[in-house]
């Protein structure tokens, strides 16, 4: 059995959604049958299935610390795929679960304070040995900051090369239980999760190295270079290519080292919005040098790009 768990520390990134969406496009894939485990209190997930007149997925209540055992039952009942839920912000309990996981998904919107949010989850992670994914989601399309999240989390760890935007579609779709596929199959939001899902079954195929559970069609629009895939809105897959953090903590260049024969690649994108300096405070203007941003304070490149975020600050020199 292959178990994927949704994780992450900030509140409404989307991991109830697209638990949901990713756990019904398993089973539409044949690789079922497929059981969603909701280990967060609030219960979104159990009570969006209630709604579900469809009898599949099947669905399971999980505390943390009941988790193994479910699992195990669930196995023995012949369950081949499980999506699992968790809850924000409670560190033992994500502990807990993803040391039960084969693969860890963090979603992650395209905003400063859920770039900040994501250091803690990595590190939970790498606790545990887990091999993470990062998925931009809910991200506004031709938005500039989308493709600068996916830089920055690239940093940190592999990128999934899907953007799932942000679209009423989605919401509207699980009102009554179903997916944005079940009720509108032909939307680009339904090509999205269908992407995202063969890029998670193949990376978790390769991962345990299950040949049987290799997709039976291969994405060739996943297999895109990081320059490509950030001009699109996505964020490339290999972590390998790093490119450097600028003091805004967002730079693009050094990307062009990774590409053979490729053009020079852009600079460094002004994340302040076409007044550039015009729009900092006077002591910015005055010293003429960019404010870090996603919190960082100021450290050398090299060193800020060995921290998480959401931890520069402890590191700060006054």
């Amino acid at each position: 059995m292959h178990v994927l768990v949704m994780a992450s520390q900030k509140g409404g990134s989307g991991k109830t959604t697209l638990s949901g969406h990713l756990a019904v496009e398993a089973e539409r894939a044949g690789v079922g049958p497929v059981a969603l485990i909701d280990t967060d209190p609030q219960g979104s997930l159990a009570q969006w299935w209630n709604a579900r007149a469809a009898s599949s997925p099947y669905f399971a209540k999980s505390g943390p610390l009941e988790l193994g055992e479910a699992l195990a039952h669930l196995k023995s009942a012949g369950i081949k795929f499980a999506v699992i839920d968790t809850p924000p912000a409670i560190t033992g309990s994500i502990s807990q679960v993803v040391a039960h996981a084969d693969l860890v998904v963090v979603p992650t919107r395209p905003s400063p304070h859920d770039l900040r949010a994501v250091g803690a989850t990595v590190d939970i992670a790498e606790r545990h040995g887990k091999p993470l994914i990062f998925v931009v989601n809910a991200a506004t399309a031709r938005a500039r900051i989308t493709g600068e999240a996916a830089v920055a989390l690239s940093q940190h760890g592999t990128v999934a090369p899907v953007t799932v935007h942000h679209r009423v579609d989605f919401a509207a779709s699980m009102v009554d239980g179903r997916t944005v596929g079940e009720v509108v199959p032909k939307s680009q939001s339904t090509k999205e999760i269908s992407d995202l899902w063969l890029y998670i079954q193949d990376r978790l195929s390769r991962l345990k190295a299950d040949s049987a559970f290799l997709p039976d069609v291969k994405a060739q629009h996943l297999a895109v270079s990081p320059l490509s895939s950030l001009s699109n809105g996505n964020a490339f897959e290999d972590s390998s290519a790093e490119p450097a953090l600028d003091d805004a903590g967002l730079a693009m260049g050094g990307l062009q080292n990774d590409l053979p024969n490729s053009a020079p690649a852009p600079s460094a994108p002004n994340v302040y919005g076409p007044g550039g300096l015009e729009r900092r405070s006077g002591m910015d203007r005055r010293d003429g040098q960019a404010p870090a941003g996603f919190g960082s304070n100021g450290l050398a490149q090299a060193d800020r790009r060995k921290l998480p975020f959401g931890r520069r600050h402890t590191d700060r020199v006054f």
